[in-house]
């Protein structure tokens, strides 16, 4: 969340960067409630240094004028109160500023592509969708998941489901093994004030799978991905910077309502309710974000080479980027049946964004107290990769070449077909 008084300090660069987002905010509604808060704060203070004043003095002549100062002080702090929870929502609605390096834009016309990597399959018979293929190996069944709990899950079965769990372990044996990160197995729920954190609440509650405990008054929610509790991990905490940077990756399933994507990607498994995912994080000093995001990319492109499947990066416009974000590469895989390439990662730098929201800081060698930066992203999301797979090593017959690095994984199998 933005500080209002780093804001006060260049209110012009703010309103200019922040117009970069596409984004309607009423920043002359911003400014008054600032002004009004400012000034009622002052009011209360010079209230309580007149009562302090009369207090000292013992003039019982003055007793009367105590009394009003006391309604009168009661009266301007109950306004405050309420200007600064105005103040507040609309801060916490704001996003992050963009990074210089991110290009102007709407939406993803905007988005620009970096480099292309990996060699497109070349088929001599019309490629088949992935969830053509995996019905007719009778391992992805929609309708029985429809069936058994609603539209947008699916049963991955068989040596698919072994193929799934073969992509999970290989993708986080290299990020522990070769990238240095600390795996960690962590909750699926998430308290709300844990949501606000990394910036999923209050914007986007609508996304989110709330569920209820009798007798707990917090709310709590599934995860829509484990950036979510894996950065809240040092939440409210002040940091030893020589514990920085802090790598963490995780391999969880994902929940998410897809608010606003009615329509889309109902076909197969590139938009589900559920979804594994294998997500990085990583905590740096706040200069050390833009070396971290690179690193984090290439760990994420570094999967796809391994697994000899075709993508390209690209660095996200202004109007594209999350929410928390100030920049952002995806990486996108190819898929022979799109004939297309769609994301499989996207990693993120969001600066101290999360860590003013957590209010997460680490001490200077002067002693100066500062906020963590905050990094997340994908290394990859599984569904996806089991997509591009089915669809970029599959034959003629309908049957799936195995990758050479996920063999060892998988029983040494060489290649997936219908018995």
């Amino acid at each position: 969340m933005h500080n209002i008084k780093e804001i006060r300090k260049d209110f012009s660069f703010f309103k200019k960067s922040l117009e970069k987002r596409s984004l309607n905010i009423d920043f002359k509604n911003l400014q008054k409630l600032d002004e009004q808060n400012r000034d009622l704060i002052q009011q209360k203070e010079t209230l309580e240094k007149e009562k302090k004043d009369i207090s000292k003095s013992k003039d019982e002549s003055l007793f009367k004028r105590s009394k009003e100062i006391s309604s009168d002080l009661e009266k301007v702090s109950d306004n405050q109160k309420k200007i600064k929870i105005e103040l507040e929502n609309i801060l916490s609605n704001i996003p992050n500023i963009p990074h210089p390096d991110v290009p102007n834009g709407k939406d993803e016309n905007d988005n620009i592509e970096i480099s292309k990597s990996g060699k497109i399959p070349q088929f001599d018979f019309n490629p088949k969708s992935h969830y053509e293929l995996g019905e007719k190996l009778k391992m992805l069944d929609f309708d029985l998941a429809t069936k058994t709990t609603g539209s947008r899950f699916v049963f991955v079965k068989s040596q698919l489901a072994l193929l799934e769990r073969a992509l999970s372990n290989f993708m986080l044996d290299t990020h522990v093994n070769q990238n240095h990160y600390q795996e960690i197995s962590p909750p699926l729920i998430a308290s709300d004030n844990t949501m606000f954190g990394t910036g999923q609440l209050p914007k986007f509650e609508n996304d989110q799978f709330e569920i209820k405990f009798d007798g707990v008054s917090d709310r709590k929610f599934l995860i829509p991905t484990a950036e979510v509790i894996l950065t809240n991990m040092v939440k409210d905490k002040i940091v030893d910077r020589k514990d920085l940077p802090i790598r963490l990756v995780a391999s969880t399933p994902c929940f998410r309502k897809e608010a606003g994507s009615y329509g889309k990607d109902t076909k197969g498994m590139i938009r589900q309710h559920q979804f594994y995912k294998v997500e990085m994080v990583s905590i740096v000093e706040k200069e050390k974000c833009s070396e971290e995001l690179e690193r984090m990319t290439n760990c994420a492109t570094d999967i796809l080479d391994k697994l000899e499947l075709p993508y390209r990066k690209i660095i996200l416009c202004s109007g594209d980027m999350g929410f928390s974000a100030e920049k952002t590469y995806d990486i996108e895989v190819w898929l022979p049946s799109e004939n297309k390439y769609r994301e499989i990662s996207s990693c993120s730098s969001c600066s101290t964004f999360q860590g003013q929201r957590m209010k997460t800081r680490y001490k200077t060698e002067n002693k100066e107290t500062h906020y963590v930066g905050t990094l997340n992203g994908s290394g990859l999301a599984v569904g996806r990769t089991l997509i591009a797979v089915l669809e970029n090593y599959q034959r003629k017959d309908g049957s799936i070449i195995v990758p050479k690095v996920l063999r060892s994984y998988m029983n040494d199998l060489e290649s997936i077909s219908f018995n």
